[in-house]
């Protein structure tokens, strides 16, 4: 019981898991962990509500910048590559 009541009052793995979630999988041990968390904790279903769409926003964001051609150059971008490329190889 110890344990169960560890992973329901924990919203600090709560959202942990909520942002790893959206980056990468979780473990289905993690996923029934939030879900059981999730299905208790409004302020974590808020907080993962408000966390998906501003992801959203910023991939939506950072798509169109990708598509505007008012971006880097591309000759800036090989010099770019090729600059950091050089540097790690140094390390």
């Amino acid at each position: 019981m110890n344990s169960l009541k560890k992973i329901y009052c924990n919203c600090r793995k709560a959202t942990f898991l909520i942002e790893k979630k959206q980056i990468d999988s979780i473990r289905f041990s993690e996923h029934l962990e939030l879900l059981l968390h999730l299905a208790c904790c409004n302020p974590c279903r808020t907080y993962q509500k408000q966390s998906l769409m501003i992801n959203r926003s910023i991939k939506k964001l950072l798509d169109n910048k990708l598509n505007d051609d008012t971006g880097l150059d591309q000759q800036f971008k090989e010099a770019l590559q090729e600059k950091i490329t050089t540097q790690l190889d140094e390390k």
